[in-house]
């Protein structure tokens, strides 16, 4: 196992205080992110976040949580379009990654936790991964 030498700390709160967070973080060594994001940067997507209305307030952003993958039926193959959106607008992406309790238990985590990864990374170079 690699030893991890480093880490970022950072907050991730709603978007609808992104702005407030942001101003409390400024003096600080906390990277902000938001929750989520869509792929899309324009376009008639009501109530989505775009990685241009992100990029200007934070650095991060969470993709592929579980909870958006259980309830909203998001893929890996979403992730992965998430991904490639928030590197080309500057964003460092949380790629979530994880089994269910029934995969788990059903000794299925390294194929689903290896398939999720493999997909979410899917057609990115060693560099694009290596640089976030």
């Amino acid at each position: 196992m690699n030893e991890v030498k480093a880490a970022d700390r950072v907050l991730c709160p709603p978007f609808t205080a992104l702005a407030t967070v942001s101003e409390l973080l400024q003096a600080t060594e906390i990277g902000l992110g938001a929750q989520d994001m869509y792929w899309q940067d324009k376009g008639a997507y009501t109530g989505e976040i775009s990685p241009l209305m992100l990029k200007e307030m934070c650095q991060y952003v969470i993709l592929g949580h579980s909870e958006r993958r259980a309830y909203f039926g998001e893929t890996d193959e979403a992730v992965n379009r998430k991904v490639r959106a928030a590197l080309t607008h500057g964003l460092t992406p949380i790629v979530c990654v994880g089994e269910t309790e029934a995969q788990y238990d059903a000794g299925q985590t390294n194929a689903v936790v290896g398939g999720q990864v493999r997909g979410c990374l899917a057609g990115l170079t060693a560099e694009q991964v290596a640089a976030w």
